[in-house]
């Protein structure tokens, strides 16, 4: 029997989404499954059906909006952050000649394990060795140390600074593959009709990276948004819960609490805040594009 060249393609797709189905579908739906019940440990581990129950009491939780506030802050702060150097880092790689060299050596901090990135930060960032106060200080900008992850705000910031400097790469790469395949023709047809660089920059090099700078945001949105390991070992999500995320606070209700079912219904409420926000991004995104 022939097989259409169509469903050749199709018959390709087959083992990869086997795989996501395994590695992401599964785990999903336990997890989704596991919020609707209750889990007793006396004397054993026995689950009992309990509806809407862990729902009802997270909307109900002021820890946890406080975790979505600082979650949505992480997300809006790092973003708009890794995406301006990203872009600007683009720019200067597409025209420098040692562009491979300089590519290679701008992926050190994306490959490096966000832990050990994060453990370097918070040595940087320590109120009494940190590299940072010792620095300051001896430009005579502090007169005293500062405890930069033991303040609310300077936390909050101290994150964001040690996220953008991991994955700005990842922004620069994608942007960087949009400003490739930008016809030069097109960049030399607005020199010669006397527009400015400036101009060239914003009415025909950001309308063409349009859809590279929109997956790199949609990618860095749904990465921040479980973010994790960053905040776990800068600051635990201290002081006071200041820096406490979605993902911290699932994993202390799971991990330390032993409450599996509001541990699971916290983390499907994270996934579903990440889903809207990345929903949204998308569609206000094409509105841009179709407007621009």
């Amino acid at each position: 029997m022939r097989i259409r060249p169509g469903a050749e393609r199709a018959l390709l797709l087959v083992p990869g989404l086997c795989l996501v189905i395994a590695v992401v579908g599964l785990p999903v739906l336990r997890v989704l499954a596991l919020s609707f019940t209750r889990v007793d440990l006396d004397g054993g581990v026995s689950t009992h059906w309990a509806g809407f129950g862990s729902y009802a009491r997270l909307w109900q939780d002021g820890r946890w909006w406080i975790a979505l506030r600082n979650t949505a802050l992480f997300v809006t702060m790092s973003v708009a952050l890794e995406s301006g150097l990203g872009i600007a880092f683009a720019l200067a790689l597409h025209r420098t000649r040692a562009r491979k060299a300089l590519r290679a050596i701008v992926l050190v901090p994306w490959a490096l394990p966000t832990a050990v990135m994060s453990l370097a930060w918070a040595w940087i960032f320590n109120d009494s060795f940190g590299v940072l106060n010792d620095l300051l200080r001896r430009l005579g900008l502090l007169a005293a140390p500062i405890a930069w992850l033991g303040e609310p705000r300077t936390a909050m910031f101290a994150m964001v600074l040690a996220d953008a400097w991991k994955t700005t790469p990842f922004v620069a790469l994608v942007v960087l593959a949009g400003l490739q395949g930008i016809p030069e023709e097109l960049i030399d047809a607005a020199r010669v009709d006397g527009l400015t660089a400036g101009q060239r920059l914003r009415h025909v090099v950001l309308p063409l990276l349009a859809p590279s700078i929109l997956v790199a945001v949609v990618f860095r949105v749904i990465q921040a948004c479980g973010a994790f390991d960053v905040v776990y070992v800068m600051t635990g999500g201290g002081p006071g819960g200041s820096t406490e995320t979605v993902s911290l606070y699932a994993f202390q209700n799971y991990f330390r609490y032993l409450d599996f079912s509001y541990a699971s219904a916290i983390a499907i409420q994270g996934m579903l805040f990440a889903a809207a926000t990345a929903v949204a991004i998308v569609w206000l995104g094409r509105r841009w594009q179709g407007t621009a």
